[in-house]
C-alpha cells in the first residue's frame, strides 16, 4: 500500500492497520457482493451417502447483513455453483440478490451494476479463487480471505485477516460500516435493545 497514513481497524482481537486509501474506498461502498464457497464457507462441500449436500456457514457473517440493510448497503451473491443449500441460506438472510451457477462472473457483475444503478467504485467484492478475478479487477474495493488463492492476492486491495468461513464477510462489512460512520449507531441501537 502506497499510502503511509494508517487507520486502526478492529476486526479480530488484534488491531489491524488499514491504509487511508482503503478507508476512502470503503467510504464509497453501497453494495457488498461475495462468492460463497471459500468466502462464506471454508470451501468444503460435504455429501452424505444419499448424495445430500451440506455446508457450514459462520453466524457472524449472517448477523451483520441485517445491519448493512438498515444502512441501505446492498448485499449480493455471485457464485459459480448452483446449490440448494446456498439458495436456502441466501433466502434466510434476505440477501438482496443472489445468482447461482454463474459461469461468466464478470458479465453478471456488469448486469448487477446496471440493474441496481451502481458505479464500480460503489461495490466491494470478496472472492477467493481465480474465477472471481473478472469482478475483483473491476470493483471499487476488492478483498480476499486470508486463505484466498495466492494469484488472487496479487489483484486485490485488501487481504482479510479472516479465512473463508471464519467471518471474512463480517470483517469487510465491519470495515465499511465503521468507515462510513455507522458503527456507533449500530452499537447504540444494540445497547437500547432495538
Amino acid at each position: 500500500m502506497s499510502d503511509k497514513k494508517n487507520i486502526l481497524h478492529l476486526s479480530k482481537p488484534k488491531v489491524v492497520r488499514i491504509s487511508t486509501e482503503i478507508a476512502e474506498k470503503a467510504k464509497r461502498i453501497r453494495a457488498i457482493i461475495f462468492d460463497v464457497d471459500g468466502v462464506l464457507t471454508d470451501g468444503r462441500i460435504i455429501y452424505n451417502n444419499e448424495g445430500m449436500e451440506s455446508k457450514e456457514f459462520n453466524v457472524k457473517d449472517g448477523q451483520i447483513i441485517q445491519h448493512l440493510k438498515l444502512h441501505e448497503i446492498l448485499t449480493g451473491v455471485i457464485t459459480g455453483r448452483d446449490s440448494q443449500v446456498v439458495r436456502n441460506r441466501c433466502n434466510e438472510l434476505k440477501i438482496d440478490f443472489h445468482y447461482h451457477g454463474v459461469k461468466r462472473k464478470g458479465e453478471k457483475f456488469e448486469d448487477v451494476l446496471m440493474e441496481f444503478g451502481l458505479n464500480t467504485e460503489e461495490v466491494a467484492f470478496i472472492g477467493d479463487d481465480i474465477n472471481d478475478l473478472p469482478i475483483l479487477t473491476k470493483c471499487g474495493l476488492a478483498a480476499t480471505p486470508a486463505d484466498g488463492h495466492y494469484k488472487v492476492k496479487e489483484h486485490v486491495d485488501l487481504i482479510l485477516q479472516a479465512k473463508g468461513g471464519e467471518g471474512a464477510l463480517r470483517e469487510l462489512a465491519d470495515l465499511v460500516l465503521e468507515t462510513r460512520g455507522f458503527y456507533e449507531l449500530i452499537i447504540e441501537r444494540q445497547l437500547r435493545n432495538e
